[in-house]
């Protein structure tokens, strides 16, 4: 009886963890499902660039998982039953339940308008390709001189304002921060975003709060406005709420609380990974919500599942930053060294090199997802751990 793995979402860290699954277990032990809304890979970090106008390589899944025993299922998760270990999905107009004896829960997370009134009826999003492909298509229509207002000062914001401010120097793009422009990154760093942005000539609101967003402005704290015939909102991320419908132990955020192997707390069959699971790195700190942390939570779970079922180690490797990269725009870059719990250091690479060194690793990390079962050790370990028999369906009364 093939041990059946079910891994949803097929972003960064679910097609990682499905690849590498693939590739340490034997094909004859195990059945491994991965189930998408898309029918091909999202380069999530490149998002801001998508929406800016540039065209992204396709990635079809079909190609990118053949011959890898990884069956795909286009569709979309409408719930998970983690008592009788189950996952309902609709896809192609149908219904269906699939059964798992493990599951790794990678459904990521979406834009957070954080409550504030008419961000959700009037703000643009770019923490998906539908949402990017919106606001490409509203900043295609604008004329010379209109303004663009990104709300949002995180790496995201920083992103996405110096893409749309190269791509359409006739825009009047502004950015409006909570802190000061790039809080938190070393005097070198902050220095370096200081003169991008202004030769892209975009008009930065420091330690300003939007408070609400309307069809063509932006309300700040205090009263004041700022004009936005298209207004960007990137103040944060919030999790697939799925997961805070289950019986799983998650956050007050709606993460799925781990271990140090990406295991549930609350239910030993289940693994989170990616934005969904709230990941403890050094110091007890929790992980940022990016591929940075994405990539290495789904290597941990893999070689978990993978080590569990077949008898091997448990892996040990420790999680813990070393960079942040920004892109701000294509000719441009900063990437800002930190420590392991991720605060800036003095070092900072900048200029041309940075945006090249940021251009690689947005490469790599697609590579890594396109190629799954290369670059990694060809033998497949045999399964020696029969599943558990899933629990009985209650019985409903007469």
């Amino acid at each position: 009886m093939q041990h059946r793995i079910v891994v949803l979402g097929a972003g960064y860290s679910g097609a990682i963890a499905a690849g590498r699954l693939a590739k340490r277990l034997h094909r004859e032990d195990v059945a491994i499902t991965l189930v998408d809304a898309e029918p091909d890979f999202v380069e999530r970090v490149r998002l801001h660039q998508l929406a800016a106008g540039r065209d992204l390589r396709p990635r079809p899944f079909s190609e990118m998982f053949a011959g890898t025993g990884v069956e795909l299922r286009t569709a979309r998760v409408t719930g998970v039953d983690v008592d009788r270990r189950t996952v309902t999905v609709n896809g192609a107009g149908r219904t269906e339940e699939l059964a798992y004896d493990t599951l790794v829960y990678a459904l990521g997370s979406g834009w957070h308008d954080q409550g504030v009134p008419g961000a959700a009826e009037h703000a643009h999003e770019i923490a998906g390709r539908a949402g990017a492909l919106r606001l490409r298509a509203r900043l295609a229509g604008l004329a010379a001189g209109a303004p663009v207002v990104v709300v949002g000062g995180g790496l995201t914001g920083l992103e996405a304002a110096t893409e749309i401010a190269e791509a359409r120097p006739d825009l009047d793009v502004a950015l409006v921060a909570r802190t000061g422009l790039g809080e938190g990154l070393s005097p070198k760093g902050r220095r370096h975003l200081r003169k991008v942005f202004g030769g892209l000539g975009i008009t930065v609101h420091e330690n300003a709060v939007v408070t609400a967003v309307g069809s063509d402005h932006v309300t700040t704290a205090g009263g004041g406005t700022i004009p936005a015939a298209v207004t960007v909102w990137t103040t944060g991320f919030a999790v697939h709420p799925i997961a805070r419908a289950t019986a799983l132990e998650v956050a007050g955020t709606g993460r799925i609380v781990v271990d140090a192997t990406m295991r549930s707390v609350s239910h030993p069959d289940v693994y989170a990974i990616g934005d969904a699971a709230l990941v403890r790195g050094p110091g007890g700190k929790p992980l940022r919500m990016s591929c940075a942390s994405g990539v290495p939570t789904a290597w941990q779970a893999a070689d978990a599942i993978a080590a569990r079922l077949t008898g091997g180690k448990l892996p040990k490797v420790p999680l813990r930053y070393f960079n942040q990269c920004i892109s701000l725009g294509r000719r441009e870059g900063l990437i800002q060294y930190v420590t392991a719990d991720d605060r800036a250091v003095r070092a900072a690479l900048t200029g041309r090199l940075a945006a090249l060194y940021k251009e690689l690793v947005c490469k790599g990390a697609a590579w890594g997802v396109a190629h799954p079962t290369l670059g990694m050790p060809t033998r497949r370990h045999r399964v020696t751990r029969p599943p558990v028999p899933a629990p009985a369906p209650a019985e409903t009364p007469a």
